[in-house]
């Protein structure tokens, strides 16, 4: 009697990194990639990269950051700077997910007892230990910046789609601490797209981190902003291109992704 033939089912965190298993068989040959270029202007020079192995990192996109009443407008931050990106983000990001380029939504998000924060991280927020810091509460009742919060929450015009990706990160760095470097080895993601604010602080600790662990780094400039002084944003695009990677516009990406569907280059 012939041995029974056992379909090989997918094993494994996406359809970018599966193994495919049965009683008697593994098959640990990833599915190929097909490369789906993209040339974008940094200056005079042309940057080009592989759509199919990017994702995009959106760092602080929240109330906290972004709101009339959140924390920084609480403590009389102007916040209208850090609301630059949503206008952008929001052409953008549905783009993006229409060719399967990952959306990673990178947010503080603490725990309610703050028990993983050391003094150095909570007092850059409250330097005088009488003020509204992480995990206060606001006018509004909402704790600052924690887990689950509406101070965490991101902007309601920038509406998360079911498949986007949620990393909590508890410093300035989205991958201190976190899990993010592993979901973006497990997707197979080698270039990085940054959005967010503040881009001198968090945006820019996060891509540091991303280029000293080999990812390629492409901040957008109109999809990221800060609310300190101008010559911060200028320190941080010159810094940018010196030392971590590219600086590169939303509308471009926006115009090669048309382009890419009017030649028939993706569905």
């Amino acid at each position: 009697m012939d041995a029974p033939v056992h379909k090989l089912l997918p094993l494994g965190p996406s359809p970018r990194n599966e193994w495919r298993v049965s009683p008697d068989r593994v098959q640990m040959q990833r599915a190929a990639l097909t490369p789906r270029p993209v040339e974008l202007t940094d200056g005079a020079r042309r940057i080009g990269f592989d759509l199919a192995r990017t994702a995009i990192l959106v760092v602080d996109m929240q109330n906290d950051f972004c709101h009339p009443q959140g924390w920084l407008a609480h403590i009389g931050v102007d916040v209208s700077a850090a609301r630059a990106p949503i206008e952008p983000l929001m052409a953008l990001l549905p783009a993006l997910r229409d060719v399967q380029v990952p959306v990673v939504w990178v947010n503080w998000g603490n725990r309610p007892d703050r028990a993983n924060l050391a003094p150095n991280v909570l007092h850059v927020y409250n330097p005088h230990g009488s003020g509204t810091g992480i995990g206060d509460p606001l006018p509004n009742g909402a704790p600052v910046l924690q887990a689950g919060s509406w101070a965490a929450a991101i902007v309601d015009e920038l509406v998360p789609a079911q498949q986007d990706l949620h990393i909590a990160k508890y410093s300035m760095s989205g991958f201190h601490d976190t899990v993010l470097d592993s979901v973006l080895r497990n997707l197979g993601v080698t270039t990085l797209l940054f959005a967010g604010v503040n881009a001198d602080q968090c945006v820019l600790c996060t891509l540091q981190d991303a280029n000293f662990r080999g990812y390629d780094c492409l901040l957008l400039d109109d999809c990221s902003a800060t609310t300190s002084p101008d010559f911060c944003m200028q320190a941080t695009l010159y810094n940018v291109r010196q030392c971590f990677g590219f600086v590169v516009g939303s509308r471009e990406l926006r115009d090669a992704l048309r382009e890419q569907r009017a030649t028939g280059q993706v569905e």
